[in-house]
C-alpha cells in the first residue's frame, strides 16, 4: 500500500495538505500514518504526475492555501490500483523487534512491565476504535445497514481495525501469563528407579 494511492482516495473533495493531516488523525491512522512532511511532498509529485490539480484559495484563518483535487487521470490510477486485488505488504511493528531482543537485559520484571505497558497501549487504540464506530454507526443493526456505499466500506475496513487490536490485547495477555509462569521455580522432579536395572554380579 503507498500513500499515494491513499491519498487519491482522499481527495475525492478539494482539500488542502492540512485537511488530510486532520482526516489521517481523525480515522485514518488505525491503517496508515503520514506526516505533513509527507504529505505536501507526495501531493506535488501527484500533481506532476498529472493525477491532481490544485489552486490557491483564500483563507479565513491566514494566507492562502493551496487546494487539491483529484481529476479523470488520477481517478484511473485509483481504480487501477483497488482493481489489482488485494495488496499485501510488510507490516513493522518495532515493538515486536524490541521483544525480539528483551533477552539482552535478562530481566523477565523489565518484560513483564514492557508488556504491561503495550497492552496499555493497545486498549488505548481499541478504545478509540470502538468509539469511532459508534461515531459511524450509532447503535444496532438498522443503522449499520442504513450505512451510505462509503461509510459501509469504511466500517468493513474499521472492523478489520478492531479484530487486530482484540487480537493483540489477547496476545499480551497471553505473554503476561507465560512470563508469570516461566518467573515460577521449575519443580525437582525425583529421580525413580531405573527401569531396567543392570543385573549386579558378585564374583
Amino acid at each position: 500500500m503507498s500513500l499515494e494511492h491513499i491519498l487519491l482516495g482522499m481527495l475525492h473533495d478539494p482539500s488542502s495538505g492540512y485537511d488530510i493531516k486532520t482526516a489521517f488523525s481523525e480515522g485514518a491512522r488505525h491503517f496508515w500514518s503520514a506526516e505533513l512532511s509527507q504529505i505536501y511532498p507526495t501531493l506535488k509529485k501527484l500533481e506532476k504526475r498529472g493525477w491532481l490539480k490544485s489552486r490557491t484559495e483564500p483563507s479565513s484563518k491566514g494566507p492562502p492555501r493551496r487546494v487539491y483535487r483529484r481529476n479523470a487521470a488520477g481517478r484511473r490510477e485509483l481504480l487501477h490500483w483497488i482493481g489489482a486485488g488485494p495488496q499485501m505488504g510488510t507490516e513493522r511493528f518495532a515493538y515486536v523487534a524490541q521483544l525480539c531482543f528483551m533477552h539482552e537485559l535478562d530481566n523477565l520484571e523489565a518484560t513483564t512491565e514492557f508488556m504491561l505497558e503495550l497492552r496499555g497501549k493497545l486498549s488505548d487504540f481499541l478504545t478509540m476504535l470502538l468509539g469511532v464506530e459508534s461515531e459511524l454507526t450509532g447503535r444496532g443493526q438498522a443503522a449499520i445497514d442504513s450505512l451510505s456505499a462509503e461509510d459501509f466500506h469504511v466500517h468493513l475496513a474499521l472492523r478489520m481495525g478492531i479484530h487486530s487490536m482484540r487480537a493483540k490485547v489477547r496476545w499480551c495477555d497471553e505473554a503476561l501469563t507465560r512470563i508469570k509462569q516461566r518467573q515460577q521455580p521449575r519443580a525437582v522432579r525425583p529421580r525413580g528407579p531405573d527401569k531396567n536395572p543392570k543385573e549386579v554380579r558378585h564374583g
